[in-house]
This record gives structure tokens, C-alpha cells and sequence, in this order.
């Protein structure tokens, strides 16, 4: 249960991508009998968010009905051939304005459960004007809760630069949250290969 001084966040689950170095739609890829899509929502679900924003771009249509009878909001990053930024942009810009930070996560990393999610939630309420991200591979990267105030920095974000950017530009700023094992992620057919 919500206490009336910690600060609220949405979440946002970036699904748009086509998934070109795998050739096939990684978001539909099964673990553990549930495609990896609608398991990062239910993740996402499980930090009792606001909101959570689902930007679909390529295969919308098909991977939207994977979440359907979830309560989210779906929507169509129509720029997301530009690259992460465009569903990053499109995901914050969907977000209510009672949310003050962000969850961002994408849908590749088969590792990722709500436990980890809660726990960057948690680090973020204790200190709202810093953010969390996941501490993995010697990097800062996503998921990531970000503060509102980043919000429009990640705005100006272009190409396929996402927030782990950010991260690194504002390094000083962020509570790292160690998850080494979201350092693997599904993004070739060799990853596919080493994760089955």
C-alpha cells in the first residue's frame, strides 16, 4: 500500500523495435511458456505503477494483442524506424502528469523480474530526485527509474539512443541497483541460441 509521502511513477515498456538482428519478433520469443513481452508487463505491473505506457511500433497490431487484457495503455511510436529515442519520446509524452519518475524497460532481457523492478522502485522513493538504474556489465543501463525532472532531456534524445545515455551523461545522479544477470540480453541468433 502506497503511503501518502512517497512519490508516484509510471512505467513504460519499449516494444517497438523490429527486431532486425534476430529476424523474428524477440517481444513474442517464449520463456518459460509466456512471450517475453507480456512477462516484462506483468513485471512492470508488479511495481503497482500509475500507469504503464506499452509503445508498440513494428508488428503493433500482433504484439499489442499479446498484452491486451492487461491494464496498460498501448500506443504506436509512428516515428520508431528513427530508433529507441522515438519510443523513449513517445512513452514519456504518454506518461499523466501525476507521474514524477518513469520505469523504463525494454522487452529483451529474459531475466528480468519484478522482484529487480521493486527493488529500483524502492531506491528511487527513498532518494525522488535521483534515479535507479540496474548495475550490470560494468555499465549503468536500463531498467532505470528516471526522475521527472530528466524528462526533458530524454525528450531531446535522437537516433537509437535511449536512456542509458542519460544514465552515463548524469552518472552522478543515478543509485545503481546490481542485476548482473540482465547482462544478457536477445538481440542475435546466437543469443538465442546460448539462452535455449
Amino acid at each position: 500500500m502506497r503511503r501518502a509521502h512517497e512519490p508516484v511513477h509510471g512505467a513504460i515498456l519499449l516494444a517497438a523495435g523490429a527486431s532486425t538482428r534476430l529476424g523474428r519478433a524477440k517481444q513474442l520469443i517464449e520463456v518459460e511458456g509466456e512471450p517475453l513481452l507480456r512477462r516484462a508487463a506483468r513485471a512492470l505491473l508488479d511495481t503497482s505503477p500509475h500507469s504503464l505506457v506499452v509503445v508498440l511500433g513494428h508488428d503493433a497490431d500482433a504484439l499489442g494483442a499479446c498484452v491486451a487484457d492487461l491494464p496498460l495503455q498501448r500506443i504506436v511510436a509512428r516515428d520508431h524506424a528513427e530508433g529507441l529515442a522515438a519510443s523513449l519520446r513517445a512513452g514519456i509524452a504518454a506518461l499523466p502528469a501525476a507521474c514524477e519518475g518513469a520505469l523504463v524497460a525494454l522487452t529483451d532481457q529474459p531475466a528480468l523480474d519484478g522482484a529487480h523492478l521493486r527493488a529500483l522502485r524502492d531506491a528511487w522513493r527513498a532518494t525522488p530526485a535521483r534515479a535507479a538504474a540496474s548495475a550490470y556489465a560494468g555499465v549503468l543501463g536500463v531498467p532505470a527509474l528516471l526522475p521527472r525532472t530528466w524528462f526533458a532531456d530524454a525528450m531531446q534524445l535522437q537516433g537509437d539512443t535511449g536512456a542509458r545515455a542519460l544514465l552515463r551523461a548524469r552518472a552522478g545522479e543515478v543509485v545503481a541497483v546490481a542485476a548482473p544477470a540482465l547482462a544478457r540480453d536477445l538481440d542475435t541468433p546466437d543469443d538465442l541460441e546460448r539462452f535455449h
